[in-house]
C-alpha cells in the first residue's frame, strides 16, 4: 500500500503525492477541502498564490524559501 509523500521543492511549493487520492485537508477553522481522487497537488509556501492554500506558481517571480528544515538527530 502506497503512503502519501510530502516533498519541499527549493523556493517553491509544497508538492502533495497520495497515490490512492484519499488525503483530507482541513484549514484552520475546519473548512474541508475537496479532494477527491486528486492523486497531487502543490501547497502554496511564499502566500502570493491567488488560489491559496494551493500554489499558482506566483512563487517563480522571486520567492526564496528560507534554510531547509533542521533534521532530526
Amino acid at each position: 500500500m502506497s503512503q502519501v509523500k510530502i516533498t519541499v521543492r527549493p523556493n517553491g511549493p509544497y508538492r502533495v503525492e497520495d497515490p490512492n487520492g484519499v488525503v483530507e485537508m482541513v484549514d484552520a477553522e475546519g473548512n474541508h477541502y475537496d479532494l477527491t481522487g486528486k492523486t497531487a497537488f502543490s501547497l502554496c509556501r511564499c502566500g502570493a498564490s491567488a488560489n491559496r492554500p494551493f500554489c499558482d506558481g506566483t512563487h517563480k517571480i522571486a520567492f526564496q524559501a528560507p534554510d531547509s528544515a533542521i533534521k532530526p538527530g
